[in-house]
């Protein structure tokens, strides 16, 4: 391309210069004869340098990584922001010119990788020795391989179509290992894995197998508001991720199942079942889940974003709430009366909270906020959310203290210790309530279930030193 751009400036400067000469000689005709001392030429002007394109990292702004993946960077490999930094530019140059390299090798390409602390350094494979030259042109380093990756791909999508028809869970895994070329099967029994790849017909000369005890299963999340379905029929939403020791699970209400009704979530997976529930007298359960969903503590807010819960202190008579439910997803409105009691066709509930909140069927469950706030989860109501509704919800803090149960929240401040006294995370505490800290005493002005960071001392809009 340069040289192409060069010649045809060569070639622009040459046919000006003629045109020059032409214009000269005619104006010199037209002077009948006069002396027209020659014009120095000025030398030419020289052409101004290309711009340089811009590199991979400029155009993905590696400058502009997201704080919270710098810090997550730091945390799991290692690294200060400075050498985070780095890293992503790095990444970002070594995938464009693997791109690239991949492109002019063609049918020889076998794949590329980045190493070294801050991934410094890309190595492109190619089954060609002659292109190593090209390659190292490029600031790769070159190593030669017998398979181009095009048939190590072509290999895994035989044992793709072939696992299709006859997949085991004890080969559960398999890859296109550049670095080592070859494709892995991880097998718990090495014979699943030879049998999988005789049904594919794979070239075993292609292919390594790799013994792991490891057997994978799909992962979920629990969060606020989401559906969940029981004994694969009705269905209801999550209130709010809990904690019971090393259990994990989701509190909801009890008219949404039985103690021992089971539930499954997003595409009818396995969930979990229900450890506890009460129905009528008050409307409060929970369910224990499989290892398969992860307690996270979130609420799906407007337009599906995560809301955070930091706590569950409760919000007084006017305060603003908001809902999330599987049906109508994220709506807002005030608190009207706590300690309500009423009653369903089912019979009488008592303690609950009074709101101006719309909502319908398989809302039941969800969560209630106020700002980063638990406050309950849906019970029932009337209305609609076309023309409104009045809505009541099971507070959330009698639950926890009834169960036994942990709010999980994204508050992880560290191990205060143990200066002594009465009070103790964990401990769901009502206004009015009073402990010991560090040798002195506090009253309670708000009810919120205590958590390690909300010392008395540290949180004076839960607790009054008296």
């Amino acid at each position: 391309m340069l040289q192409r751009h060069t010649r045809a400036r060569a070639a622009g400067a040459a046919v000006a210069a003629t045109a020059a000469l032409l214009v000269a000689g005619l104006s010199g005709s037209a002077s009948a004869g006069a002396a027209v001392p020659p014009v120095p030429s000025a030398p030419p002007a020289p052409a101004a340098p290309a711009a340089p394109a811009p590199s991979a990292a400029e155009t993905l702004r590696t400058d502009a990584a997201p704080p919270a993946l710098l810090r997550a960077m730091a945390r799991d490999l290692g690294l200060d922001r400075r050498q985070a930094e780095r890293r992503l530019a790095n990444e970002a140059e070594a995938g464009s010119t693997a791109g690239r390299l991949r492109a002019a090798l063609g049918g020889d390409f076998a794949g590329a990788w980045v190493g070294g602390a801050e991934s410094g350094t890309l190595t492109v494979a190619t089954t060609d020795a002659t292109d190593v030259r090209l390659i190292e042109a490029r600031g790769a380093k070159a190593t030669v391989v017998r398979h181009s990756l095009a048939d190590l791909d072509a290999a895994k999508a035989r044992l793709d179509r072939a696992a299709g028809q006859q997949g085991t869970t004890d080969a559960p895994v398999w890859y296109v290992d550049v670095r080592g070329n070859t494709v892995v099967v991880q097998a718990v029994r090495p014979a699943a894995a030879r049998t999988l790849l005789d049904a594919a017909g794979v070239d075993r000369s292609l292919t390594r197998i790799e013994r792991t005890a490891e057997m994978p299963r799909t992962l979920y999340d629990l969060r606020g508001g989401e559906a969940y379905y029981i004994n694969n029929s009705g269905r209801c939403s999550i209130g709010f991720s809990v904690t019971r020791g090393t259990q994990q699970g989701f509190a909801t209400a009890g008219h949404c199942g039985r103690t021992g009704a089971s539930t499954t979530g997003h595409n009818r997976v396995a969930q979990g079942t229900f450890q506890g529930s009460i129905f009528p007298g008050r409307d409060m359960a929970w369910v224990a889940t499989n290892s398969q969903w992860t307690a996270t503590p979130y609420v799906r807010g407007a337009g599906g974003q995560n809301v955070q819960v930091t706590g569950s202190t409760q919000a007084p008579v006017g305060a603003s709430v908001c809902r999330s439910g599987s049906t109508t997803g994220w709506h807002c409105g005030t608190i009207q009366q706590h300690n309500t009691s009423v009653t369903y066709p089912e019979g009488t509930i008592t303690g609950v909270t009074r709101t101006s909140v719309c909502a319908e069927p398989g809302d039941s469950g969800g969560s209630y906020i106020s700002g980063s706030q638990a406050q309950g989860v849906t019970s029932g109501g009337s209305g609609n959310c076309s023309s409104g509704g009045t809505t009541f919800f099971q507070p959330i803090n009698p639950l926890l203290q009834n169960y036994g149960l942990t709010l999980r929240t994204t508050t992880d401040p560290g191990d205060p210790g143990d200066p002594g006294g009465t009070w103790t995370a964990g401990t769901v505490y009502q206004a009015g309530d009073t402990v010991t800290y560090g040798g002195a005493g506090y009253r309670c002005l708000q009810g919120h279930q205590a958590q390690v960071g909300w010392e008395p001392p540290n949180v004076p809009a839960l607790w009054q030193r008296v």
